[in-house]
């Protein structure tokens, strides 16, 4: 093959190069755009009196009646204590119960262990919606129904958080252990100083997609609460939807920004942890 010929051929390649990157990249801009642009939209209506909900005007006045409004038309400090009682409940139970079986599964033999560990995995396939009535019906007949424990209860126990951990832990080096035993430290205490400290990012991690999952979770406690002692927030918002008045878009999207903005404000603060955590974990 001639000089020139290898020159075009790489010219081609690097064109191509530089074609994937530019269709990559406008992907990327419109997925975000799709992605701002309710936000936005929120944003604007949540600051402006009701009348420019509809339309844009660069001196439109601003206010802060609307979250005025949305405060005082819902029980939203009761609701809030309720979702942080929850999703704090819910975390707690996953990363002791979580760690507790994904260390069994990495570092300890026992009869049927990759079978009990298949049947695990096969929870991940299995979809929550799928169990809402057998999990009403055991709520009922435990008489919990209507209470913050029936929210959280059946997710407890996470697959994926099992799964993720154990794969953490199986990249410890065993030489570790063994160290830590000569010390004479027992199971639980090589678990508490050697394998949680290795494995920090992948709790960050899971920390902030189980909160984000079950702060945002509305039909199972749709379902299992009638009260307003024991609603979170997503439920919560559902009293703005059924007025007799209509649809106030800008009490709404008041309610909506004030019951996000946990979780936007815990992202931006932990965001590159975030990406980390997860770059770690898929890496291992």
């Amino acid at each position: 093959m001639s000089a020139a010929g290898s020159g075009s051929n790489a010219a081609g390649g690097f064109e191509r190069g530089r074609l994937a990157a530019l269709l990559e990249a406008a992907g990327a801009w419109l997925l975000g755009l799709l992605w701002v642009l309710p936000l936005a939209y929120a944003v604007w209506t949540a600051f402006h009196p009701a009348e420019y909900s509809t339309r844009f005007e660069l001196g439109a006045p601003l206010t802060l009646q609307n979250f005025v409004n949305a405060w005082n038309a819902a029980p939203f400090a009761r609701y809030f204590l309720n979702t942080f009682l929850l999703v704090t409940m819910i975390l707690a139970a996953q990363m002791v119960l979580g760690t507790l079986a994904a260390y069994a599964f990495a570092r300890f033999e026992f009869r049927g262990r990759d079978l009990v560990f298949m049947l695990v995995l096969l929870q991940l396939m299995v979809m929550p919606d799928v169990l809402i009535v057998e999990n009403y019906n055991t709520m009922n007949a435990l008489g919990l129904r209507d209470t913050i424990l029936a929210i959280g209860l059946p997710y407890f126990a996470s697959a994926f958080g099992i799964f993720l951990l154990r794969q953490t832990f199986k990249t410890v080096p065993r030489e570790l252990d063994e160290a830590a035993r000569v010390e004479g430290a027992s199971a639980l205490q090589v678990l508490w100083k050697v394998y949680v400290p290795l494995a920090r990012p992948v709790y960050l991690a899971y920390a902030l997609v189980s909160v984000s999952h079950h702060w945002n979770n509305f039909l199972w406690p749709l379902i299992v609460t009638s009260s307003v002692e024991t609603r979170p927030l997503t439920v919560g918002l559902q009293v703005f939807s059924s007025t007799d008045q209509g649809v106030d878009w800008s009490i709404i999207t008041a309610a909506t920004l004030m019951t996000s903005a946990p979780l936007l404000l815990g992202f931006l603060l932990f965001q590159r942890q975030f990406v980390q955590s997860f770059m770690r974990a898929g890496i291992r």
